[in-house]
């Protein structure tokens, strides 16, 4: 295959001097921060504390335009097979496209089909909340746990703690995803089965994990009201009608969506459902309204202006050109404490890839590992390491001006509280970029200890606060910057065939018995042990 890495482009960028101070950049420059700085929808980007020039834009650039990236854009969001592995479309974005316009994937308008889904969930949504559906027993249906894995389980948790200030009064929403059997236990501990309704979401109804859960949860149903209440406390959200048939849930109790919707991307599709019947179909329709806006932004946008494309630019700088392993995404928001977790799978399942399209290997760099956690509990963490450890971990910095919807409002108690978490986040972005030479370090013994080298790179991403649609253009731009980082490393995006071979070996040793030796000997060593332990011996 020939690839980006036979471009001028890329053999230039490579091998260009590199800035060597974030400070030294700001004294050269004194409308750095003004050409760094992008806005798309509600969001304010400032670039302009990574380890960039005006030299290393152009030349970013120009990687993107021989990678195409504009293209490829307006391809994933037209509906084209952009999936090559699996000969199909990514049409996720058509899942968040307004009611009354056209959604093609394949060539097929799909916009008909996905808004009536939605339409069946806004109804099933205001039947639940209204009274209209209830439990087997005529109880309301006040407790909901989603059972999925992934997608299906990472999406709907992270966005139903971000819009808490929205929970529906009277309605919970809890999530499960584990097969360690605390897992369930645990949520199921305090519930009442008569009020309780289960989403199980599976595209095929196989998975593992999550049918191993339900059916203790059915157990869990059936051992209070009996056989007949399966169809009065489950949902599922599939595509496989005759395995959910086979469970007890009525084929009009199964909200279906499709094989173009990766797990990752699915969270505006019904995978959803368990979030809209947490936060109400009007903040979930905010949420997607969001997405869409960031869909059209980055479409229309020109690469240099473009938020979405920029923010790719800088991550291929940072993975491919300054080494950096790994990326940290900090939000000093404790709504958003999922929103890392979030994106480790979008990122790492999505660019976790070391073959090309062509089946070539990747001769570069792909995919950083992702992760992080909020600020300020960061800051008394692991922050130590990314501001004087020897590995440079670029940041991504997420902070509001205000609290979310629904908080208090200006002038309330929470006030000096918030004002305190974002002037938090400003300092370790500065502190960062700028650190504290020996010469600031006042003397004493042990000074050298307090001299902080600066030039690490962070971007900083601010809204005004944090609300559904704002929610949902914070995980639209992430989708595409992993996609545009994929087009010019050449890899396919959205596939994750390496989640597979540990599931079929999985499957494998559960028909093993201790004497198989079937397996490696270490497999086999700690087989032998398992079973030892497991039916009561010491195992030795």
């Amino acid at each position: 295959m020939t690839g980006i890495e036979t471009s001028k482009a890329w053999t230039d960028l490579v091998a260009v001097d590199r800035p060597r101070s974030i400070a030294g950049l700001f004294a050269t420059d004194p409308g750095r921060v003004e050409k760094l700085t992008l806005s798309i929808g509600d969001l304010v980007i400032d670039l302009s504390k990574n380890l960039i020039d005006d030299h290393v834009v152009a030349m970013l650039l120009a990687v993107a335009e021989v990678a195409d990236a504009e293209a490829a854009i307006g391809r994933l969001l037209d509906g084209s097979v952009v999936n090559l592995t699996e000969g199909r479309a990514a049409g996720h974005a058509v899942l968040r496209r307004p009611a009354g316009t056209r959604g093609m994937v394949d060539g097929v308008d799909m916009a008909p089909e996905v808004h009536g889904v939605l339409a069946r969930m806004r109804s099933f949504v205001g039947d639940v909340h209204s009274g209209r559906r209830r439990g087997a027993t005529g109880h309301r249906l006040t407790s909901i746990v989603n059972i999925g894995i992934g997608g299906s389980d990472l999406g709907p948790r992270m966005a139903y703690e971000a819009l808490r200030p929205h929970h529906v009064e009277g309605m919970r929403c809890r999530f499960v995803s584990n097969v360690d059997p605390a897992d369930l236990e645990d949520c199921l501990s305090d519930l009442d089965p008569a009020s309780t309704l289960f989403v199980v979401a599976s595209k095929t109804f196989t998975t593992a994990e999550t049918l191993a859960n339900a059916r203790v949860a059915r157990n869990w149903i059936v051992g209070a009201l009996g056989e007949k209440a399966v169809a009065s406390h489950f949902v599922a959200v599939s595509t496989n009608a005759a395995a959910v048939r086979n469970f007890g849930i009525a084929d009009d109790e199964m909200f279906p969506f499709w094989d173009w919707v990766g797990g990752r991307y699915s969270l505006p599709s019904a995978i959803g459902l368990s979030l809209m019947l947490g936060v109400g179909s009007d903040a979930f329709d905010q949420m997607r309204a969001g997405m869409h806006l960031i869909d059209e932004a980055v479409r229309s946008t020109p690469a240099h202006s473009n938020a979405a494309v920029m923010m790719a630019l800088v991550g291929i700088w940072n993975r491919n050109v300054l080494g950096c392993v790994s990326k940290a995404v900090l939000p000093y928001s404790h709504d958003l404490r999922r929103f890392p977790a979030y994106l480790q799978q979008l990122d790492m399942e999505s660019n976790g890839k070391s073959t090309r399209l062509d089946g070539s290997p990747a001769p570069y760099e792909t995919g950083p590992i992702v992760w992080g956690e909020p600020g300020t509990n960061s800051q008394h963490a692991f922050v130590q390491l990314i501001h004087q450890g020897t590995s440079i971990v670029p940041v991504d910095f997420i902070g509001f001006a205000e609290p979310a919807d629904g908080m208090s409002p200006v002038g309330g108690p929470d006030d000096v509280r918030h004002r305190t978490l974002f002037l938090n986040m400003l300092a370790q972005s500065r502190a960062l970029a700028f650190g504290r030479s020996r010469d600031e370090v006042p003397a004493g013994p042990f000074a050298d200890h307090r001299v902080f080298a600066g030039n690490r790179p962070s971007t900083v991403i601010v809204a005004r606060r944090l609300s559904p649609s704002v929610l949902g253009q914070l995980v639209a731009l992430y989708e595409h910057i992993v996609h545009v980082q994929g087009v010019i490393w050449g890899i396919n995006s959205f596939d994750q065939f390496g989640v597979e071979l540990g599931k079929e070996m999985a499957l494998d040793l559960a028909d093993a018995g201790p004497n198989d030796r079937g397996t490696d000997p270490s497999t086999h060593s700690l087989l032998r042990w398992y079973h030892g332990s497991s039916s009561g011996s010491d195992g030795g």
